[in-house]
């Protein structure tokens, strides 16, 4: 089926290909055509150009869109979308005073979302994920990756990785699954849990075929870089690329580790040194810095400007979990990132659609309106602007979701 929108206002983030991640001052450039049109058929994108240009053709539906914007949809690379039950009792004692790892110690935090996920069906886990990622969808979300780690059994770890596969089968838009069993230690005994990590849990995943990357939590009271590099070198076995959580209180290491594994990429990254930005610059793995954690639980944000000034990439993502970023609207990312990071609106976009789409290794299908990509995109309300996202913060603007071609919802 053929689908032409015209009279787009503006066509946000056109590329011809996406050959390579956007780096350094680069990202300020944000491709857009004014008085635009779009082609898709069968869900993909098969030719845009200006109206001027636009030749009589024969389509199925012709959609006007007076003046409307169209960008691709938000990936978000880094989520904890699978969890048993919000942790609103934990937000009472933040207020409070107490801070993240006082809450931990107290009971709360990542063992807290355990006991709850442990003892709920995969059933329920997959019914409550599948209302969230609805909603994440029509909040302007194409792609999306899910984490595993409020298990930290093995039984449990595989019940979220296997919640996450039928959420992939479930929903039209592409997800990734990581597995996160080292996201905290469920008793003293680190060293036995480890070896489940690493003799029990890896095994299963990798013959089921359940998960697509692996995280460890690498920071001070959980795991150390030489824990994480143990737990890595055994999940290359498995054939499983790092993304991983490093320097979101403490520079302790992980960065260089995640780097000498080949990470992917490298997340959160709110405390950076100079020597740790240089080391990221002559590599492959891409920074994502996660605003929404910082917002909540009130810690520094990510030097963003101080990377993309250093010629590094950046990609920006939600880390939507129940108890220090419990929101997924993408939109709110690019506010924070725009009035708190002091990125530009135009770096801000790029940062949540098309180098998102690298730090997921899709960037052959979204992230950008390319000929042959899926035609996933928010069609805007009137009078909108790449600007505008940022700063009408909270303000609903998007109009309808294209899903491989079809209003989602």
């Amino acid at each position: 089926m053929k689908k032409l929108f015209t009279n787009i206002g503006q066509l946000v983030q056109v590329r011809e290909e996406s050959s390579a991640i956007i780096r350094g001052l680069m990202m300020s450039k944000l491709p857009t055509l004014d008085n635009a049109y779009l082609l898709i058929e069968d869900g993909i994108i098969q030719s845009y150009g200006l109206m001027a240009d636009l030749a009589p053709i024969q389509v199925d539906e012709t959609i006007d869109l007076l003046g409307r914007m169209i960008m691709p949809t938000f990936v978000d690379s880094h989520t904890h979308l699978v969890f048993a039950a919000n942790r609103e009792e934990e937000f009472v004692m933040k207020i409070k005073g107490m801070d993240y790892q006082s809450i931990a110690d107290a009971g709360g935090g990542i063992l807290n979302s355990a006991k709850k996920l442990q003892a709920a069906s995969e059933d329920e886990l997959f019914e409550a994920a599948s209302l969230r990622l609805k909603q994440v969808i029509k909040q302007g979300t194409g792609a999306i990756e899910i984490k595993s780690g409020y298990g930290l059994t093995t039984e449990a770890e595989i019940k979220m990785l296997r919640v996450i596969a039928r959420l992939k089968d479930e929903f039209p838009i592409p997800i990734k699954a990581t597995f996160l069993g080292a996201h905290a230690f469920p008793h003293a005994d680190h060293g036995k849990y480890i070896t489940a990590i690493k003799h029990e849990m890896l095994p299963e995943i990798y013959s089921s075929g359940l998960a697509d990357y692996i995280d460890t939590f690498c920071e001070e009271g959980y795991y150390s870089p030489e824990q994480m590099e143990d737990i890595l070198a055994t999940a290359s076995k498995y054939e499983l690329k790092p993304k991983v959580h490093v320097n979101q209180f403490n520079s302790i290491g992980g960065i260089e580790v995640a780097v000498s594994a080949g990470a992917l990429s490298v997340d959160h990254l709110e405390v950076l040194t100079d020597d740790e930005i240089n080391l990221l610059k002559d590599s492959d793995t891409i920074p994502v810095a996660l605003p929404g954690c910082s917002f909540f639980i009130n810690i520094p944000f990510s030097p963003a400007r101080k990377m993309i000034e250093s010629g590094l990439p950046l990609v920006l993502a939600s880390d939507f979990n129940p108890g220090s970023a419990p929101s997924f609207n993408m939109s709110f990312i690019n506010s924070l990132a725009c009035i708190k990071m002091k990125l530009l609106p135009e770096e801000a976009i790029n940062a949540t659609t098309y180098n998102a789409a690298f730090a997921l290794e899709l960037e052959q299908e979204v992230g950008s309106i390319t000929e042959g990509k899926r035609a996933n995109f928010i069609v805007s309300k009137t009078e909108m602007t790449p600007a505008t996202i940022a700063y009408n913060f909270g303000v609903d603007w998007i109009d309808q979701v294209y899903i491989n071609g079809e209003e989602f919802g």
